[in-house]
């Protein structure tokens, strides 16, 4: 039935029960435009936790008491770091939901992975928060370091630091997966999550270019577009890079730590499992994709009364 026309008596011949399942992109832009809209919720309510790091930068620029901007600086640092890992988690649970085309009640999933993982995703947080700070005080550091001692050695420390920062970004793609889909210890997650951003390079080397990519694109928009940047900020690009993480990543937990452990007990992963064929022959048979499309009837033209 076409929506946008006046045709309500054609139909085609509908879709196969068994028909083969998109994958590669086709799944990827299928999955992307049918969430879109729920996309932009599941940003706008992740992007509730990165308030804070507005009112570090709001207590440094506008309260003019030195030690009472750094101590609202202080609390907003304390209360970003604490609560991002959690958020992050969160947001993993529905994402993953969406990557296998799974229904998410995105308030209910989002607070009940916050806080059913509080705890381990606070100090994955708090981690990568050292992390890119470590990162940003090398760049500030090292070339002034090599620039008084007049020799380019201190910048193998910066790059050193640079490319612990890479690995440490793409174990970030499965850590937080892992974290919300299994029950691993926090040394097991990190152990795994450092051999998968080895084992699946293909997969982090285009999770990491979208990646760049996408945040490149929002800072130029921060320097030379800043209206438009605030205006997209709260609706999409963080829930964009993470659906794009988890589309890449997951499969890849499913393959080396999910399906291994249900093969080790001689179980199929459930999330993998298709229906069983030896049940009883169904009454009625699905036959989507068989029928054949009904033509049109013509109208027959009748006589007009006056």
């Amino acid at each position: 039935m076409g929506i946008f026309s006046n045709d309500y008596e054609s139909r085609g011949a509908g879709i196969a029960k068994n028909a083969p399942k998109k994958t590669g992109l086709r799944l990827f832009f299928e999955i992307f435009f049918r969430k879109f809209w729920k996309l932009i919720q599941v940003n706008m309510l992740y992007f509730v936790f990165f308030i804070p790091v507005f009112l570090i930068l709001a207590s440094l620029s506008f309260i003019p008491n030195g030690v009472v901007s750094l101590i609202c600086a202080g609390l907003s640092l304390v209360l970003f770091v604490v609560n991002i890992g959690p958020a992050t988690a969160g947001m993993t649970k529905i994402m993953r939901n969406y990557v296998l085309e799974k229904h998410s009640f995105i308030v209910n999933d989002f607070f009940k992975a916050f806080r059913t993982n509080f705890k381990k995703a606070s100090l994955i947080g708090f981690i990568d928060c050292f992390i890119m700070l470590s990162v940003y005080a090398s760049f500030q550091v090292y070339p002034v370091l090599a620039e008084q001692a007049e020799t380019k050695l201190m910048y193998i420390p910066m790059v050193i630091t640079f490319s612990l920062a890479i690995v440490i970004m793409m174990m970030n793609y499965y850590i937080f997966l892992m974290l919300i889909a299994t029950n691993l210890s926090l040394k097991n997650l990190i152990k795994n999550s450092f051999a998968l951003a080895f084992v699946a390079l293909k997969q982090n080397i285009i999770t990491f270019i979208i990646t760049a990519v996408t945040t490149v694109g929002m800072f130029l928009l921060y320097i030379y577009m800043s209206p438009l940047f605030l205006m997209l900020i709260p609706f999409m690009p963080m829930a964009f890079i993470w659906f794009v993480t988890c589309f890449n990543s997951y499969p890849m937990i499913q393959k080396f730590v999910i399906n291994p452990y249900y093969a080790s007990i001689g179980e199929v992963n459930p999330e993998l499992a298709e229906e069983s064929t030896d049940e009883e022959e169904p009454v009625f048979q699905d036959m989507g994709g068989k029928e054949k499309p009904i033509e049109k009837r013509k109208k027959s033209k009748g006589r007009r009364i006056s």
